[in-house]
């Protein structure tokens, strides 16, 4: 059985440049959709996972499992907690047990003038001992507020959410205004999307007389010890998590979201996919006669087939390739914000896979009702078309 030459596929793609420049831009689309939605999916996942480390235990009040932002523990719970289990790490001889308080809170620039309402960001009230849970924090720029000041500390994506603040900026929080005096990053986390302040003074902000957590690095100790002493404090209703564990329910919790842009980006893309093989009948329905004529020199239809297959699927792979390299320059890092923090789109392996993947069933698409209108006419048919 004879086949069609390799280059015969490729110069045929050169014969009409502006239906092969709608061919690729058309693939290049619906590869970016399919890439960018991947991309959500892998940056959500991703700064869950970094966010929660398996070394620390979580204890919240129970009934909160599910959001630290809802959770109301006592302040006394941190320092009982340090003296009932043992094992638990230590820094400078204290135990590595950081209280704190997490509140959705409205912020707006000092001084603007704007007639919406103030989006709501994560500000997390700490002390000293955080550091030491959550080694991802480190300062870049100024320094960390001092304790009973109105001063916060900001990460980047949350100055974000507050156009026109920088380091030394005046932001009201809650009708309170503060002043930005530190920069930190905590990069593929939650946290790069926080402003931090004084756990004492977020209290008085709020008017709580309850902490949201207590994070504590466990050293020696396990989770069941934590367990367990949540477990035999029946007073403190709270419960004991690894913090990994939380940000896993956390991922969970969003699935169903990720499912969504999965979804909408199909369906948005099934346009594209129609506009394809619409492109793809016209530029083979008119090819009737060249069919015919290889059909009369010896070639077998599935030679003929596999040569149109073959074209299809080298012009939408261009279109993918050009989906993957605009998506690494242009959409790679680039930050999703939401109201409780952040994360960045994550153009890994997994998504160009899905890119090139969605260009390969593109082309094998777009031909097979072309091939299905040429191999079907007798040959004498089509030679008088």
């Amino acid at each position: 059985m004879k086949h069609l030459p390799f280059d015969y596929a490729i110069r045929n793609l050169g014969r009409s440049p502006k239906r092969l420049m709608l061919i690729v831009c058309g693939s290049a689309l619906v590869c970016s959709l399919v890439l960018g939605s991947v991309a959500f999916s892998r940056g959500m996942e991703g700064s869950m996972n970094a966010s929660g480390l398996a070394t620390n235990a979580f204890v919240l009040g129970s009934g909160s499992e599910e959001s630290v932002e809802r959770s109301e523990i006592p302040p006394s719970t941190g320092s009982i907690l340090a003296a009932s289990v043992d094992g638990l790490a230590t820094l400078a001889g204290q135990p590595a047990v950081s209280n704190e308080i997490h509140a959705a809170v409205p912020v707006t620039l000092a001084d603007a003038v704007t007639t919406e309402e103030a989006p709501p960001v994560l500000v997390r009230g700490f002390e000293s001992m955080a550091f030491a849970v959550h080694p991802q924090v480190r300062l870049r720029e100024g320094r960390w507020p001092m304790r009973g000041t109105d001063e916060v500390a900001a990460a980047p994506e949350a100055l974000a959410k507050v156009p026109g603040a920088t380091m030394g900026s005046r932001i009201v929080i809650a009708g309170v205004p503060f002043e930005v005096v530190g920069l930190f990053d905590a990069p593929g986390t939650v946290m790069h999307a926080e402003f931090w302040m004084r756990l004492d003074r977020l209290a008085q902000l709020t008017q709580r007389t309850t902490h949201s957590v207590v994070v504590a690095a466990l050293g020696t100790a396990d989770i069941g010890d934590v367990d367990a002493f949540t477990s035999s404090r029946l007073d403190l209703e709270s419960v004991a998590m690894t913090e990994q564990a939380y940000f896993t329910q956390l991922a969970e919790f969003f699935a169903p979201i990720r499912l969504l842009v999965l979804i909408t980006a199909i369906l948005i893309s099934s346009g594209g996919v129609l506009g394809g093989v619409n492109a793809m009948y016209a530029a083979f329905a008119s090819r009737v006669r060249e069919v015919g004529t290889l059909q009369a020199l010896g070639f077998s239809r599935f030679a003929i087939a596999s040569s149109l297959i073959l074209e299809s699927t080298v012009a939408c792979i261009g279109g993918a390739l050009l989906a993957c390299i605009v998506g690494l320059t242009i959409l790679d890092g680039v930050a999703i914000r939401f109201s409780m923090g952040s994360f960045g789109l994550e153009v890994d392996a997994t998504s160009i896979l899905a890119a090139l993947l969605a260009g390969i069933c593109l082309g094998l698409l777009g031909a097979i009702p072309a091939i299905v209108r040429c191999l079907t006419l007798p040959i004498p048919s089509a030679l008088r078309s």
